[in-house]
């Protein structure tokens, strides 16, 4: 009596699904970080608006207005002529830099349009003002 023996051959394979599980969490969590780190931490109530714009992309510099009239940029307090200055050498580093306005509800508009001026002396070419969507 003769033994026939099946020969099995091994097969190698790389389960991915464990890897897709994780790379789309990290996604899912950089996608909700993402917004929360660009945005200032000095709090302001933002005025209401009806219409959206275009949100700011990574190239954005904030810049915020407090209800006394204090002017932050990336959450350092400035005066009007350190403003500028500091706009004006981040405006040499990038031509396409867009300047993103946060001014307290409360805050006298004569504070917005200081700040407004010193950014056109600047050479700013993009401005956006934040506001906080109203929604019906």
């Amino acid at each position: 009596m003769r033994r026939t023996y099946k020969t099995q051959s091994i097969t190698a394979e790389i389960n991915i699904t464990p890897f897709t599980d994780v790379i789309l969490v990290l996604l899912i969590i950089f996608m909700i970080a993402t917004p929360l780190i660009s945005q200032s931490n000095i709090e302001v109530k933002l005025p209401e608006a009806s219409s959206k714009t275009a949100s700011a992309d990574s190239k954005s510099v904030y810049i915020t207005v407090t209800d006394e009239g204090l002017v932050y940029i990336e959450n350092q307090m400035l005066t009007n002529k350190e403003l500028k200055g500091r706009v004006h050498v981040l405006l040499e580093k990038d031509r396409d830099l867009k300047v993103v306005l946060a001014a307290d509800q409360s805050c006298r508009f004569q504070e917005v349009v200081r700040v407004i001026d010193a950014l056109q002396e600047a050479g700013v070419k993009s401005l956006n003002i934040a506001t906080k969507i109203n929604e019906y």
